[in-house]
């Protein structure tokens, strides 16, 4: 057969020895198919060179393949992140992704997801933090029965409907840590307290330090932005109290690498009198000098996994994979982070 020629649907069926159906059950990713047959049928569609017809599916299916992205954040590199892991789980499955930046604080902000919906027609969303923390906007969908999945740092959900990075989980490790280096004298910029993200980390590094006979003073703990200038800002604050902290936990990289620049102006050495520990571990951290201590949240995996819950709660060819609903990011150890001066040996 000429691979020039327009390869459709039944020339596949008729090369392979197959049905047309057992072949969309293969382009659909169903379970239906055994795994022997499954790839009997995939070398023809790639011998023939055969693209299927996304129309011509969405109207048989009376599905688009088009999944939605609603976001409101900053962060280039993080929203960067999870679209890779949402396209790597979208290419397998025949989807494309539509992404829909908005203002979580306009007082339209509900009208204007369910008009994205309505106008792009997509067949589900993802919706990232801290848009995924709005209950309002979960109970508008849940109303139109409308299939969404929600990537957060707390349980705000039904596990159907949520993937959570358990940001609270993690700080544990950062408090071993430092403890475990002689830090009794920690400081914390946390992000802006309305967001679930930043109290989740806060009251989880707290909570571990107090186990490990460790307060945090109230004057030790300021509110950040998650932006480089608000690390800087607070930062030089915490330089200005006699004796300034051991060591400075900051809610993200980017305020991180704020303070670092701060401890530069201030004319503090990092890490030699002072440790500092980020979250994210975005692709600055191990760039600075010294590189940064900080949490890694697998964002791609987290992305790639809501994406295949979403796909599952409305095809029925999804794949039977267990899903987890839950993720910890975990603690990479760099050069940002040492024992103190005075408990030296």
């Amino acid at each position: 057969m000429d691979k020039k020629s327009n390869t459709t649907i039944n020339d596949v069926a008729r090369v392979a020895g197959v049905s047309k159906r057992t072949v969309s059950r293969v382009i659909n990713n169903s379970a239906l198919v055994g795994e022997k047959t499954r790839v009997k049928i995939q070398q023809v569609i790639d011998e023939l060179n055969f693209q299927p017809d996304k129309q011509a599916r969405g109207l048989a299916s009376k599905r688009s393949y088009l999944l939605g992205l609603i976001y409101d954040n900053p962060d280039a590199l993080y929203i960067d992140q999870v679209q890779r892991g949402a396209l790597e789980v979208c290419t397998k499955l025949g989807f494309e992704l539509v992404v829909h930046p908005c203002h979580w604080n306009n007082a339209d902000f509900i009208e204007d997801c369910i008009s994205f919906i309505h106008r792009s027609r997509v067949d589900g969303v993802l919706i990232l933090p801290p848009v995924s923390e709005s209950r309002e906007l979960a109970k508008a969908l849940q109303e139109r029965d409308f299939p969404y999945v929600r990537i957060a740092s707390a349980d705000l959900d039904d596990h159907s409907n949520i993937v959570i990075s358990n940001d609270r989980k993690a700080m544990t490790e950062i408090a071993e840590h430092l403890v475990t280096l002689g830090h009794d004298d920690i400081a914390i910029i946390s992000g802006p307290l309305h967001f679930c993200s930043s109290t989740e980390r806060l009251e989880g590094l707290c909570s571990a330090l107090k186990e490990k006979g460790h307060e945090v003073p109230k004057e030790r703990i300021l509110e950040g932005q998650n932006s480089y200038e608000s690390g800087i800002e607070c930062a030089k604050q915490l330089f200005a109290q006699q004796p300034y902290p051991s060591a400075i936990y900051a809610n993200n990289d980017e305020m991180a690498a704020g303070v670092m620049r701060a401890a530069k102006d201030c004319g503090v050495a990092i890490p030699e009198q002072l440790s500092l520990v980020g979250f994210d571990d975005n692709i600055i951290a191990s760039r600075m000098i010294p590189s940064l201590t900080t949490i890694r949240r697998p964002v791609e995996q987290i992305a790639s996994l809501a994406t295949k819950k979403l796909i599952r709660s409305f095809a029925t060819e999804a794949s039977n994979e267990k899903l987890e609903w839950e993720v910890t990011p975990y603690l990479i150890v760099r050069d940002s982070t040492v024992t103190p001066p005075d408990k030296e040996s």
